[in-house]
């Protein structure tokens, strides 16, 4: 169903846009070095380890504070970072292989926990897809700090971006993120733009963020506009607009009709 905007709906699409906005800027670059490395599923995996944190919370202490979430979140993708961290080097050629595990087991120990909970079916969707159009100014006043620590640290100290302080400034991020807008988002926002950009290798981080950026406003826009959950619309957006970014150099560096007869 199609519906006007609002200026009620403005106002949910505010916060929304800015923590997707956020969300696209900080994971650019670490989407890039990602796609480096050749580690593509550890976003799945860290952002369902946290994840696995924030069930165990709710139904432990479902009335803990947003910091103790938060704190139970990090520990959890500091401790898988750490471990991600040792198999790079001492296990390097299984360590891919670890990651999918890892979150296979993740995903399966959440299933578990929420077998029998009365809403255990929603919680797998928040958890999974996110509910960024209802994220609230409370909910940002906590994540954009830790993303303007990732980005600091990440320009600010390069050398941070080797070793273990890759694995710790991801692990800052994707956990902020994930609560945000949920593991699928976390994935699509990491690696598709990075995939955009590796048609443009001379302007990686700039088409990056561009192509991030137009995402989130499309996805938010469409998703508010015809009313569907945001999460699966946005992870369309991102792969349609990661599509569309590498279009031009394509044709740009397809051979000519004679130099393929020859």
């Amino acid at each position: 169903m199609i519906v006007s905007v609002s200026p009620e709906m403005l106002e949910i699409l505010l916060p929304a846009l800015v923590a997707g906005l956020a969300i696209a800027v900080t994971h650019a670059p670490l989407g890039l070095e990602v796609l480096r490395r050749g580690i593509i599923f550890i976003d799945l995996a860290i952002a369902q380890i946290a994840g696995l944190g924030l069930v165990v919370m709710e139904l432990y202490w479902p009335g803990a504070a947003g910091w103790m979430l938060q704190a139970v979140a990090l520990g959890c993708a500091l401790g898988a970072s750490l471990l991600f961290h040792w198999t790079e080097r001492r296990l390097p050629a299984q360590q891919e292989a670890l990651i999918g595990s890892s979150f296979v087991l993740a995903a399966s120990l959440a299933l578990l926990l929420l077998a029998d909970h009365p809403h255990g079916g929603e919680a797998i969707q928040h958890l999974l897809s996110g509910q960024l159009l209802f994220v609230g100014w409370n909910e940002l006043g906590l994540a954009l700090p830790v993303y303007g620590l990732v980005l600091l640290a990440w320009f600010a100290r390069p050398r941070w971006r080797g070793g273990m302080g890759f694995y710790l400034l991801f692990a800052l991020a994707v956990t902020a993120s994930v609560q945000l807008a949920g593991v699928y988002v976390v994935f699509a926002s990491l690696i598709l733009p990075a995939l955009a950009a590796a048609a443009w290798p001379g302007r990686a981080l700039a088409v990056a963020w561009t192509s991030a950026a137009v995402a989130i406003l499309a996805g938010l826009m469409a998703a508010l506009w015809y009313d569907w959950p945001a999460g699966p619309v946005l992870v369309v957006s991102y792969a349609l607009v990661a599509l569309l970014a590498t279009v031009p150099r394509w044709r740009r560096t397809r051979p000519a009709p004679s130099a393929r007869a020859r």
